[in-house]
């Protein structure tokens, strides 16, 4: 469990983050939702370590961040920012290889590349291992910088906004993944997601934020009302039951 608790944090001055206290369960997929500005890309930096620390403390698994040792928080946690430098003539293949270098530091192993491979495998990029980069198409690249990730083989994967960019095929099969790591590996996924029909269909827990506070916390069906869709995002789109799922919808 990602423990969070009392943290504040400014930016020139500016509140961005104001006395947020949460835990974000292990296992399944935890969506966090909310309009521009939020505060979700902020949490999520200082969980993985990015920015430091203000105010307020972050424990994972009871693991202080601000005092372990790098290389072990890298072994337990991995994060995909919304900004990725990635050299465009490395290959897939090396690209997802750098997600060994929390254990092999460089020098992978027999081990380091079996799970190299299984790790293109799971993300339909065995044919692609050779390409460069920059030949790749946004769904394509995306997916292996997420293969990068997985294969760090962390218990914790936090993803800022990965959809940016992809078309519905695209954004529909990398939410399908996601899902299938979280149920059939029990990783823990925590996403940052601007479409919030996305975070209903594929998220087990969703953390509401708005102007830098968490606002309500739960599952889908918990969480999402009428209220909350006009209070929040401060608009009347229609929140639309189907079974158990709910829908909102951005139509006319």
């Amino acid at each position: 469990m990602i423990s969070i608790r009392n943290v504040t944090y400014d930016i020139a001055g500016k509140p961005v983050l104001c006395d947020v206290s949460l835990d974000l369960p292990r296992h399944g997929v935890t969506a966090l939702i909310g309009p521009n500005g939020a505060g979700k890309s902020t949490l999520l930096s200082l969980v993985a370590r990015l920015m430091p620390l203000q105010s307020g403390g972050i424990d994972i698994d009871g693991q202080d961040i601000t005092t372990c040792d790098t290389g072990a928080l890298a072994r337990v946690l991995s994060i995909l920012p919304q900004i990725q430098d990635a050299a465009p003539r490395l290959t897939v293949s090396d690209l997802v290889a750098f997600g060994r270098y929390p254990h092999s530091r460089g020098r992978l192993t027999a081990e380091d590349h079996r799970i190299v491979d299984n790790s293109l495998d799971a993300f339909r990029l065995s044919d692609m291992r050779n390409r460069a980069l920059e030949t790749l198409s946004g769904g394509q690249r995306q997916n292996a910088l997420l293969a990068m990730i997985f294969a760090q083989g962390t218990d914790y994967l936090l993803l800022d906004e990965p959809l940016n960019n992809l078309d519905i095929a695209a954004a529909r099969g990398l939410m399908t993944q996601l899902r299938t790591l979280a149920d059939e590996q029990q990783r823990s996924i925590v996403i940052v997601l601007h479409d919030i029909n996305y975070a209903l269909a594929y998220a087990d827990h969703l953390v509401v934020m708005t102007e830098g506070r968490v606002a309500a916390t739960g599952s889908p069906k918990e969480v999402i009302s009428q209220d909350l869709i006009n209070r929040i995002y401060r608009t009347d789109a229609a929140v639309i039951a189907i079974g158990d799922r709910r829908l909102v919808d951005v139509g006319p």
